[in-house]
């Protein structure tokens, strides 16, 4: 619905329409005075990846609500054109301007956004690559995205195989071929240990498994013997036990697995068992995930590609 509105009004007048509050569907959303008051653009001719990763980092700076809006595989001139009067709209029915966030290859794109851009324009090329050339004394190749051909990347497809290794090596399923592990997690169940090894795999292109410990590992008061010639590899991760157990009521609510007694049992015998075996460990309990596998190639001496 929203699309086909798209089609017979502008950005502006479709605005106002909401805000006078003609009768619309009753699906549609309605702008209040709490919704964001200012649009972000990120603009690219590849996935826009890397340009909105940037601009979250530089707008998390600021305590402001922002509307976000990707424009990916911007890559001819006439999607240049459509992107400048997207967020001309944009800046005209907010009363101010938009800021606009670009990653552009093409210098024939990036001269009409920048022409005919009535936003606040923040180039990444025209900020770091342009001053790296002159510095360099060579031209950048101007590629498009982090891959120009996927398909003959050698980069891409170490990547690929080390999402297919983590997820083969998920919790513990798989001992064969564990010694190419680049690292190995270990924790309780539910401590952040697939999401983490899957990052890994996917920013890094790290071939990483993880291994949950249980309560027989806590009986024997040892490390599971498949996980013992692999110990330089091995990292810790705990959690605190209240939030624990919150997150384990969302899969098994009312159980015992999920009981705050048997998640502060669990926690602390398998920081005991980390301490004996000498692991290195930290709890991810108010830690995100970039900030946690940040950790673990620091500790563990990791090297790893640039993707």
């Amino acid at each position: 619905m929203l699309r086909d509105l798209s089609k017979r009004f502008t950005l502006w007048e479709f605005g106002l329409i909401i805000i006078v509050g003609s009768d619309l569907p009753e699906n549609l959303p309605k702008y209040s005075l709490n919704m964001p008051n200012r649009t972000v653009f990120f603009v690219s001719d590849g996935t826009g990846i890397t340009a909105e990763t940037f601009g979250h980092a530089i707008l998390n700076q600021f305590e402001v609500d922002f509307r976000r809006v990707r424009l990916p595989f911007t890559d001819t001139v006439d999607k240049a054109h459509q992107a400048v009067r997207q967020i001309n709209q944009a800046s005209a029915l907010e009363g101010k301007k938009s800021l606009v966030f670009t990653t552009l290859a093409n210098e024939e794109v990036m001269e009409v956004i920048s022409q005919g851009c009535h936003g606040m324009l923040m180039d990444m090329f025209d900020t770091f690559v342009h001053p790296l050339e002159q510095e360099l004394g060579i031209r950048s190749n101007h590629r498009i995205g982090r891959f120009s051909d996927a398909s003959k990347s050698k980069q891409y497809q170490s990547r690929i195989d080390a999402i297919n290794f983590s997820l083969d090596h998920d919790d513990g399923q798989s001992h064969r071929d564990l010694e190419s592990s680049d690292v190995i997690l270990v924790g309780v169940s539910r401590s952040g240990k697939t999401p983490t090894s899957l990052y890994l795999a996917m920013q890094y292109g790290l071939k990483a498994s993880n291994y949950p410990l249980i309560p027989e590992d806590f009986e024997r008061q040892d490390l599971p013997p498949a996980l013992k010639p692999h110990h330089k590899k091995l990292f810790g991760l705990t959690i605190q036990p209240e939030r624990l157990s919150e997150i384990r009521n969302e899969r098994r609510p009312n159980s015992k697995y999920a009981s705050l007694q048997n998640c502060r049992h669990e926690v602390r015998e398998a920081e005991a068992m980390m301490r004996r075996s000498g692991i290195k460990w930290l709890s991810t309990t108010t830690k995100s995930i970039e900030e946690i596998a940040t950790t673990i190639l620091q500790e563990l001496r990791i090297e790893h590609s640039a993707y």
